[in-house]
């Protein structure tokens, strides 16, 4: 199982990002999915995870309202819509899956495959 997570740069706060992650996973709907960002000299944090069909979503408290993740299991890919970023937003964002939860989890450890990160800079 490989990820590669792309989309991320440089923004203003205020400002609009999408990232994409793509899935070289034959069964990607078999798989949740979930992003995780991490800012320099911080843990790894949970911003958002989807079940494998889509039908329910978890945000993080910091993040609700702003960011939105999707999937399209045609196309093996998971989303983050990210608007109105903060400058707080700066991070190396990451996804996640993983094939045995029964929904999903914010719980990183919980998650067996993770992508490279993208990085994410939000100027105040």
């Amino acid at each position: 199982v490989q990820l590669q997570a792309f989309g991320g740069g440089l923004v203003q706060a205020g400002g609009s990002l999408r990232l994409s992650c793509t899935a070289s996973i034959f069964t990607f709907s078999r798989y949740v999915m979930a992003w995780f960002r991490q800012a320099p000299g911080k843990e790894r944090e949970f911003v958002a995870f989807i079940t494998r069909t889509g039908d329910m979503t978890n945000y993080a408290d910091s993040v609700k309202g702003r960011f939105a993740i999707s999937r399209d299991n045609a196309k093996n890919t998971v989303y983050l819509q990210m608007n109105s970023l903060k400058a707080e937003d700066t991070a190396v964002y990451y996804c996640a899956a993983e094939a045995y939860l029964s929904g999903g989890s914010t719980n990183r450890d919980l998650y067996d495959y993770w992508g490279q990160g993208t990085q994410v800079t939000v100027s105040s």
